[in-house]
């Protein structure tokens, strides 16, 4: 934001500053043009991305299904670092950003990978692979993952739609 910022969003920009440590970034720049929704999404993200069901290996996995989904490049270059440090291989990253399904998935990533990719593509879950995801991660590891496509994809539609890409 280039103009001086309303009490409100002097307020929100102070709750993300005390919940995450760090000045508001990225997406959440833009958010605060609405700042109730910008303390709420990331209030949501502060969960999704440090206490949810799933471990940082499947959930920073699922963070990058979706962003190479949307192509969006800045949390791309935000996650890609996480996953890699969590274990994901770099011919997955590869894979994922080129559109492609990563080779030699582990089970519980291809699970993950089959959910995130019925949600984004198909906009709904066949029984069977819901199945099998609660079978590998529960019903609240699940929801959870959900919660991630959807919120990261909240993420890339405010960057894509400034445009923003390096």
């Amino acid at each position: 934001m280039t103009n001086p910022l309303t009490p409100e969003q002097q307020r929100a920009a102070e709750e993300f500053k005390r919940l995450r440590g760090v000045e508001p970034f990225g997406p959440f720049v833009d958010l605060l043009a609405s700042p109730e929704l910008m303390t709420r999404v990331s209030a949501l993200g502060e969960y999704l991305r440090y206490r949810s069901a799933l471990s940082a290996r499947l959930s920073e996995f699922a963070i990058l299904v979706t962003a190479a989904e949307w192509q969006q490049s800045v949390e791309w270059e935000i996650h890609a670092p996480i996953a890699m440090k969590a274990g994901i291989s770099e011919a997955a990253l590869d894979a994922l950003w080129s559109g492609g399904m990563p080779p030699n998935l582990e089970p519980d990533h291809q699970v993950l990978y089959d959910l995130c990719m019925e949600l984004h593509r198909d906009h709904r879950v066949t029984p069977a692979t819901h199945e099998r995801a609660v079978a590998a991660l529960g019903e609240q590891g699940v929801m959870d993952a959900i919660g991630i496509c959807g919120y990261y994809a909240l993420l890339a539609m405010v960057l894509n739609a400034r445009q923003r890409t390096p």
